[in-house]
């Protein structure tokens, strides 16, 4: 095939314009015009070597699209390369990338199609989709072998989404003159291996992902490139009914098997609970609150799914007096209502969470995390959206459920890890994920699936805050004073001003409760309808481990009677029931 390629207008260097660290001046969206500093510490660290490959590591919100312009810049105004190539997660992305390109002097066609075949004589590249490369990788074959190019690969990662797609990217870009891996997160939950990063040996035996620069959340939070994270988790008592028609009871975060776990935090997400309903009006409290001294702030809301997002999004109409933004799919319409909204002072932006990841708002600052994944990836892909600092002083509140794989994944915000390709030695995810993880990237829907149930009841109730590791609070009614103490802190707080006015909201909380007068101990229930509820929890929790273990019912109770004792379950004392529940649910956390 003939190459239509005209060489592009010189496009000047890093080096000639002799641009100095800007630390801490904003540099989001490719647009700045001074480096940060760790942006000019990479391109020292490129430049020492220039090597064909190249994985760039930093935390989301930290700039590394003016990082990967600039080195692109660079190598055009070398005659290195005279084609650059942009690989984006999804179509908005694309088209934010050309948008940065343009401002440096770039030109990137966001539109190409694999129809397409060539590059535009007006253009300098493309930018693409991981999708659009998997469908036809000998098309993106040939426009790197038509002229010299480096391919940026976005959020890298997402080349071991499927064999097929890490298959393609190395039919595709195997050629490539240079190559410039980017990722937040420059891991998987899986053993997928990510095209054109290398492995090495961790001395133990585990082939971990070689990073050649990396830049966390960690130091990005001490430069004041990236925000403060506040996490307020919500508990709560949940109800619902199983498909043998038994009801089940639990509370959200207590410390139960991963089974009920899964159904109580389904439960918590059911748009017609009031556990939904109160998080919301907290997370809309809280967004108010921050809006008095950052008057542009938002809010996204991730949702597991289009049906509830857009329930979601009923509530929030009529939580705030003001209909939220609402996309749902990657499909034409989606960029527009996106930059619709960053551009606007609207409150609140809902999400599917197939989409969150393109959602680049700067202006974000209380988010809701109403999704069922629980995987690191989507973790910190999800929090990298309210992250990214435009001033000092500004913080994020990110609202959770109260379940141990997402507090434990909060409180690890600040751990920089690499994708592991053997399990041997792999402390990265608790047993309670690594059934997410096996399911490529699906998280806890495909878990929350093998039950069909009836969401009964659902109460929300504010559990504590996280910060840096560290707790804060206990628990509180939705609405109480206890609750507005934390849902009302300062919009703006410099970084080490968050730890101290948390401490003392708690130590305010603690006084007034320890001077609350003793409430009365409630009414007990009635012994019909507390065996009758304890019945119908072990008969759930044995139906449960049958299915774990391919015993029948009457096997598993009889071994319950032999190690408790007492007569069968429809002559045993509520005691006798809660022995063996409690035993019961030791077996399976143990197994």
């Amino acid at each position: 095939m003939t190459a239509s390629f005209r060489r592009a207008p010189h496009v000047g260097t890093f080096a000639a314009e002799h641009l100095s660290p800007a630390y801490p001046e904003r540099a989001a969206r490719g647009t700045a015009d001074r480096l940060r500093a760790w942006q000019a510490e990479a391109l020292d660290e490129y430049f020492a070597t220039e090597p064909r490959d190249f994985l760039a590591a930093a935390t989301p919100g930290a700039g590394k699209t003016t990082f990967a312009l600039r080195l692109a810049a660079e190598l055009l105004a070398r005659r290195t390369v005279e084609r650059v190539v942009v690989v984006a997660p999804t179509e908005h992305l694309k088209r934010q990338w050309a948008d940065a390109a343009h401002r440096v002097g770039i030109r990137l066609d966001p539109v190409f199609r694999n129809a397409h075949r060539v590059v535009a004589r007006s253009f300098h590249g493309v930018a693409v989709t991981y999708a659009q490369v998997a469908a036809q990788p000998f098309v993106h074959r040939v426009l790197v072998e038509q002229a010299a190019t480096l391919v940026i690969l976005d959020e890298v990662h997402h080349g071991g989404d499927a064999l097929s797609w890490g298959d393609a990217l190395r039919e595709a870009y195997s050629g490539a003159t240079r190559r410039l891996s980017l990722s937040g997160t420059p891991f998987r939950s899986d053993t997928s291996p990510i095209p054109f990063v290398s492995y090495v040996d961790d001395g133990d035996g585990v082939r971990v992902s070689r990073t050649d620069y990396q830049y966390g959340y960690g130091r990005a939070l001490q430069d004041g490139v990236v925000r403060p994270v506040l996490f307020l988790s919500y508990a709560g008592r949940m109800r619902w009914r199983t498909t043998s028609g038994d009801e089940m009871e639990a509370v959200l975060g207590q410390d139960d098997t991963a089974d009920i776990t899964a159904q109580a935090w389904r439960t918590a997400l059911d748009p017609g609970g009031e556990w939904m309903s109160g998080v919301l009006r907290a997370a809309d409290r809280r967004l108010t609150e921050v809006r008095q001294h950052v008057p542009d702030a938002g809010g996204l809301v991730i949702a597991t799914d289009q049906a509830t997002a857009r329930a979601y999004a009923a509530l929030l109409s009529s939580i705030s007096g003001e209909e939220p933004t609402v996309v749902l799919s990657d499909e034409t319409g989606a960029s527009e209502r996106i930059e619709q909204f960053a551009d606007s002072e609207r409150r609140w932006l809902v999400a599917v969470r197939r989409v969150s990841e393109g959602v680049d708002v700067p202006r974000l600052a209380v988010g809701v995390y109403a999704t069922s994944a629980s995987t690191p990836l989507f973790f910190a892909q999800a929090v990298g959206r309210f992250v990214r600092a435009r001033r000092r002083g500004e913080t994020a509140s990110i609202f959770i459920p109260s379940v141990r794989p997402i507090q434990r994944l909060a409180a690890e915000l600040e751990r920089e890890r690499d994708h592991a390709l053997d399990r041997a030695g792999d402390d990265l995810l608790d047993d309670s994920m690594l059934d997410a993880a096996q399911r490529e990237e699906k998280a806890s829907e495909t878990e929350l699936a093998e039950f069909t149930y009836q969401a009964l009841e659902s109460t929300a109730t504010f559990d504590k805050v996280l910060f840096e590791g560290d707790e804060f609070g206990q628990l509180a009614e939705v609405g109480s004073l206890e609750e507005l103490d934390f849902l009302g802190l300062p919009g703006i707080l410099e970084p080490d001003q968050v730890r101290e006015v948390l401490q003392a909201r708690q130590q305010r909380q603690a006084r007034r409760v320890a001077e609350r007068p003793a409430a009365a101990p409630p009414a007990p229930q009635a012994l019909h309808r507390t065996l009758k509820e304890q019945r119908a929890l072990l008969n759930s929790l044995v139906g449960l481990r049958a299915k774990l273990t391919g015993q029948p019912h009457g096997h598993i109770h009889a071994e319950l009677r032999r190690l408790c004792g007492g007569p069968a379950v429809g002559q045993a004392t509520v005691a006798q029931l809660q022995a063996r529940i409690e035993l019961l649910r030791r077996q399976m956390h143990a197994s």
